[in-house]
């Protein structure tokens, strides 16, 4: 499972759901109570750490994106 969580000012929600979409991944989204952030998380199989690990690296390069 991964676990982001990015600001709704701008398109990161999409910007992580265009990434793992490929993937056949089940992706859940959450607002905060504010509206300012959005939980984002993402169910996927992958069949080795190096994969988990490009994944997070891709990720990265989001604006605003925590990981958790």
């Amino acid at each position: 499972m991964y676990k982001f969580i990015v600001p709704t000012d701008g398109n990161q929600v999409q910007e992580v759901e265009d990434l793992f979409d490929d993937a056949g991944a089940v992706i859940k989204t959450k607002k905060s109570k504010t509206g300012k952030y959005c939980s984002v998380s993402i169910v996927l199989k992958v069949a080795s750490s190096d994969k988990v690990i490009s994944y997070y690296k891709k990720a990265e390069g989001i604006k605003g994106i925590i990981s958790l």
